[in-house]
């Protein structure tokens, strides 16, 4: 019996790398107008290997890439680029096809939600709720809150304890195997592949279920419930 659907947040209910992709571009061109003297294929490399070293939620890049040119932080350059971040940002994050849907229709069923995220606590509330989505969790365990990534346990089991459910009564839904599916499984959640999210190419999942709309989520609960 499903009691409870926990959703990664990035490329399952939000396309973060589209998203991000759009955002860059739009501060890379705003530096440039600005006065950032580099091209914008140098820019968009230093970018990509800033992020690599420090990781893709990493607050500073802009900064490290001024001073890494300069020695120091030209700070009209910078507030250009994080102000057409910012905008760019906001017109671009827009939730998957029928999320809020879904979400919507396994609240109507009595079931428990959650999100566990590698995000940093502060950037997964920010997505929520520009989305409106802050109200629809029952709990959000971030980064912050157990300092440890997926596929480690303890972001699992910390959501399923504030859920209130066994690992069996739950769905794991993820776009990444390697953390979402292995780290899910290994606490015994059931687990949804978001094939839709896949950035990596992934040819086997290895999860208990594939999907490619996030509506057939309540079609899984549906027979893991015997419903249909």
């Amino acid at each position: 019996m499903i009691r409870a659907v926990v959703f990664d947040l990035d490329n399952t209910l939000v396309d973060f790398m589209a998203m991000k992709r759009q955002a860059i571009d739009a501060a890379i061109h705003a530096m440039r107008d600005a006065g950032l003297r580099l091209s914008a294929d140098e820019i968009r490399r230093r970018i990509d290997a800033i992020y690599a070293e420090r990781g893709i939620e990493f607050q500073n890049v802009f900064d490290q890439l001024l001073f890494d040119e300069f020695s120091k932080v030209d700070y009209k350059i910078l507030a250009s680029g994080i102000i057409a971040y910012r905008r760019a940002r906001e017109a671009a994050l827009v939730p998957y096809p029928h999320v809020f849907m879904t979400l919507v229709e396994l609240a109507k069923m009595h079931l428990k939600l959650g999100v566990v995220s590698d995000a940093p606590v502060r950037e997964a509330w920010l997505r929520l709720c520009y989305l409106d989505f802050h109200h629809l969790f029952d709990t959000v365990v971030t980064f912050d809150d157990t300092r440890v990534r997926k596929p480690a346990p303890e972001p699992f089991l910390e959501a399923l304890k504030r859920l209130g459910v066994r690992p069996e009564e739950s769905l794991m839904v993820g776009d990444w195997a390697e953390r979402d599916v292995v780290g899910a499984k290994q606490v015994g959640m059931k687990t949804v592949f978001a094939r839709y999210g896949d950035t990596f190419g992934t040819l086997v999942s290895n999860a208990d279920y594939e999907i490619d709309d996030v509506a057939q989520v309540v079609e899984i609960v549906k027979k893991e419930n015997g419903l249909v």
